[in-house]
């Protein structure tokens, strides 16, 4: 049975809490945690979303689940987001331990907004710039020993771009607001500093991509061009594309693909002792 710890504060920026709830595996050894980030276009969205289907199922293949909020870019533009992310890491590494976990290998997971966020997470460990100073763990270390990127972004101009037909009848474009930007054209120089490809290096740790073949948000060859990209630098990548699956289309929490995830996440971050 997974016990939860929910609304856990691991921050404080400009007066405002940031919380992730902890799914804690029915066992008594520390056992090994991966940080997952909920999509919603870096607008939307909370560290509930996927309680039960998603992120308590992990949880039962003995992998501790700690799903943080970010500020959202209504709140804070870019890189706020990922400084959210790396206090959040710093602070598993600080705190973990007293919770059960084991944490001298961490993991990070996202979907969609959430998985670019983990992306950069584990691409950038050793920016400066993208360490950012929120929470007070400023002295752990915020490098990830594995990221799980589900339907993610990672080239923020590209996926940004519309016809004048598509402007018409789709949403408008999320990585606008991200960058604090009414069109990401408008600076495509910060829209590459911003995308997890230009940050693709051979000391990558190793990615598990998963996208949906029928995804009309985020098209399945922004996953692809990441896989590739990581191949190609020589750091591991297994990529996945779910045949019908659209965007967070229910195939991402069928038992079989979030089996395969814990699987992926248990061989590089070790199992419970």
């Amino acid at each position: 049975m997974t016990r939860i710890q929910p609304d856990i504060e691991y921050a404080t920026v400009d007066g405002t809490p940031l919380a992730l709830d902890l799914y804690l595996p029915a066992t008594g050894h520390p056992v090994p945690v991966v940080l997952y980030l909920h999509g919603g276009g870096w607008q939307v969205g909370d560290k509930r979303d996927g309680a039960t289907e998603r992120l308590e199922r992990i949880a039962s293949y003995g992998i501790a689940v700690a799903s943080a909020d970010y500020r959202f870019a209504t709140q804070a533009t870019y890189p706020a987001q990922v400084h959210d992310v790396k206090a959040a890491v710093r602070w598993l590494r600080a705190h973990g331990a007293a919770y059960g976990l084991a944490t001298e290998k961490i993991g990070v997971w996202g979907a969609s907004a959430g998985a670019y966020l983990a992306s950069m997470a584990g691409l950038t460990a050793k920016n400066t710039e993208l360490e950012g100073t929120v929470g007070d763990d400023l002295g752990q270390s915020s490098h990830v020993d594995a990221v799980v990127h589900w339907f993610g972004q990672s080239d923020l101009l590209a996926n940004s771009r519309r016809t004048w037909l598509e402007k018409e009848i789709l949403n408008p474009p999320f990585e606008g607001p991200l960058l604090g930007l009414a069109e990401v054209s408008q600076d495509p120089a910060a829209a590459r500093a911003a995308s997890p490809l230009t940050w693709v290096g051979a000391d990558a740790p190793p990615f598990l991509i998963a996208h949906g073949d029928r995804d009309r948000i985020t098209p399945s060859s922004e996953s692809l061009a990441l896989h590739d990209a990581l191949v190609r630098a020589g750091a591991e990548s297994t990529m996945i594309l779910l045949g019908g699956a659209g965007h967070e289309g229910a195939e991402f929490d069928r038992p079989d693909h979030l089996r395969l995830t814990a699987a992926f996440l248990l061989s590089h971050l070790g199992s419970a002792a």
